[in-house]
């Protein structure tokens, strides 16, 4: 019998849902899975409103958690045979709580030669979130074997409306000419695939061709686009957020103007800037079509972190 052990953050419950599907099939086959959910010290709001969502922004962007995660026993899990972590992006990075995870001491110490899986339960933007992940499970010297996306497959601009909606009034279902916010139960309920193909490896005790296994289940929708505009947004993003720390810490009230500032740039490059740079990117499609097949096998392949490359 194998053990697994899966660190989760979630808010809305998707997350956890999304793990309780991917790994049916390790639990039907016999195997143990314990699940431990990652709190912090001191909660994030659900719903959110508009100041503390902007508020988190600037520490999501530069890895700042304003908060540490409670401590966890982890005496029942030291023979496990493999780690999975469970969460979300925030901002173009790892929520967070999931940051924190990362970087709490007790957390590296456990996961010191560990084999590891991330999945994320996101949007649509998910490529900056896995290099900050890379960079977190090289620093704590563990092994990332394997890297499982879930998205809203809406289009764009739609599921901005729709996460909007639901984050800020807990409006997820399907309402009118908007549809159902966040993955989809379509889309949860089949990720049991992935369990039977982390199943396989664990079997084999072989977690090298992994991430190729689960691509061929399609485990990361790639959309060339969409990276594209995350890329140039994440770098943007940094000079806003150190824009706004200059006036202050998490919470600081003197630096609420800028924070409204960046409320306003966010919105028109959501719904002015953004499209254009996609058609801008498709305009130039011919060109860049020679890399694309480079860049998703970096994207959705790669999981291995080098020192020299810098996340900017």
């Amino acid at each position: 019998m194998k053990k697994i052990v899966v660190f989760y953050y979630t808010q809305s419950g998707q997350a956890l849902d999304i793990m309780h599907n991917i790994c049916q099939p390790i639990v039907e086959a016999g195997d143990e899975v314990i699940y431990k959910e990652i709190v912090p010290e001191k909660k994030f709001p659900f719903y959110w409103n508009c100041s503390n969502f902007f508020e988190i922004f600037p520490e999501t962007r530069l890895g700042i958690p304003p908060y540490e995660i409670k401590d966890m026993d982890l005496s029942d899990v030291q023979d496990v045979d493999l780690v999975i972590v469970a969460g979300q992006s925030w901002y173009l990075s790892p929520s967070l709580p999931i940051q924190s995870f990362f970087i709490s001491e007790q957390v590296k110490e456990y996961l010191k030669g560990r084999i590891i899986i991330f999945v994320n339960g996101c949007r649509n933007m998910w490529y900056m979130t896995i290099r900050k992940i890379r960079k977190y499970v090289f620093e704590a010297k563990a092994n990332l074997v394997g890297h499982i996306v879930l998205q809203d497959m809406t289009a764009n601009l739609v599921s901005v409306i729709t996460i909007v909606r639901w984050l800020f009034h807990g409006k997820k279902e399907a309402s009118g000419i908007w549809p159902r916010a966040g993955v989809s139960e379509k889309d949860i309920k089949e990720a049991s695939r992935f369990g039977k193909t982390i199943k396989s490896a664990m079997d084999a005790n072989d977690y090298s061709k992994l991430q190729e296994q689960l691509m061929d289940e399609k485990a990361i929708i790639y959309k060339p686009g969409v990276i594209f505009v995350e890329k140039t947004g994440h770098r943007i993003f940094d000079i806003w957020a150190k824009f706004i720390r200059k006036k202050g810490g998490y919470e600081d009230k003197n630096r609420s103007f800028r924070k409204t500032l960046f409320f306003l740039y966010l919105f028109f490059v959501l719904y002015i800037v953004s499209p254009i740079g996609i058609l801008v990117f498709y305009l130039t499609y011919p060109i860049r079509a020679l890399f694309i097949g480079k860049q998703k096998r970096e994207a959705c392949y790669n999981l291995e972190w080098s020192e020299d490359k810098k996340i900017q």
